[in-house]
């Protein structure tokens, strides 16, 4: 699954989207809730696990930790967001 990353977390992976396998070839277990899928890039990107916040869209809404994922949905890192 390809994540479109933004601000700060585009900064964090160093690049403006990430692949995620969707087949486990390591062994670990693959995201299937946001929930997951947080869990797994804080473990593979730790200073995400840092940020105040981090939403997660997924198909152009806002997810909750529960949501189901699939490989084929489009889904967004939110980072927090400061202005004035």
């Amino acid at each position: 699954m390809t994540i479109l990353l933004f601000g700060v977390t585009k900064d964090i992976v160093g690049s403006p989207t990430l692949s995620v396998p969707t087949t486990s070839v390591t062994g670990k277990k693959i995201p299937k809730t946001v929930k997951e899928l947080k869990r797994f890039l804080g473990e593979a990107y730790p200073e995400l696990n840092k940020l105040s916040s981090l939403a997660v869209a997924v198909n152009n809404a806002y997810a909750d930790d529960e949501q189901k994922i699939n490989s084929y949905d489009e889904i967004a890192l939110i980072p927090p967001v400061s202005g004035g």
